[in-house]
């Protein structure tokens, strides 16, 4: 993946950023106010990355995997996107395998993580790892609910009614709801 960089993309959702180095993606960010937020908020914490106009080949598809998955026209999981994921605490890295797992359309919950984790009084850490995830929509934390499949909380611009249009698009019903976003038309 070259040395690194970083570069912003379009999707229906907004604009997205992605940063990478040579072990792999090293940070993805959903839509904040505007474009400039987005890229301040992508590399905080990162050590200088450029600017990309052409990124290689490996980060263009995890760009296009995004930009299908957020724009409903993907069933992928987007496991095949190579993570580094090196920053993270082994908790951190276990709970998003996990998230990782769900497939679009799906849910889980905190304590459902937490009992696959293999104690179910890892909740509230199941879900303090997933605010602090650098890598959705790729490590979906969206897909991952609170108790009775409310929404809970959500830490990317829009708050949890970003996390309820992302499950809209790819089809999910938290609580079998409708969704606030659904063509009806």
């Amino acid at each position: 993946m070259g040395e690194g960089g970083h570069t912003l993309f379009p999707t229906a959702i907004g604009d997205c950023g992605i940063a990478w180095g040579p072990r792999g993606i090293v940070a993805v960010q959903l839509p904040e106010a505007d474009a400039p937020r987005t890229r301040a908020r992508l590399l905080k914490g990162l050590p200088p990355l450029p600017e990309v106009a052409r990124p290689p080949a490996p980060v263009q598809a995890a760009i296009e995997g995004v930009q299908a998955l957020l724009a409903g026209h993907s069933r992928s999981d987007l496991r095949e996107i190579e993570l580094d994921m090196r920053q993270l605490t082994p908790f951190q890295r276990a709970v998003y395998a996990i998230a990782r797992a769900i497939p679009p359309g799906q849910t889980r919950t905190y304590g459902e993580v937490a009992h696959e984790l293999g104690d179910p009084n890892l909740s509230r850490a199941v879900g303090q790892a997933l605010g602090h995830n650098p890598f959705a929509p790729i490590v979906p934390c969206h897909r991952v609910l609170a108790a009775g499949a409310r929404a809970g909380g959500f830490s990317a611009g829009g708050g949890v009614a970003t996390k309820l249009r992302m499950l809209a698009i790819e089809g999910a019903r938290p609580s079998g709801t409708a969704s606030l976003f659904e063509d009806w038309g």
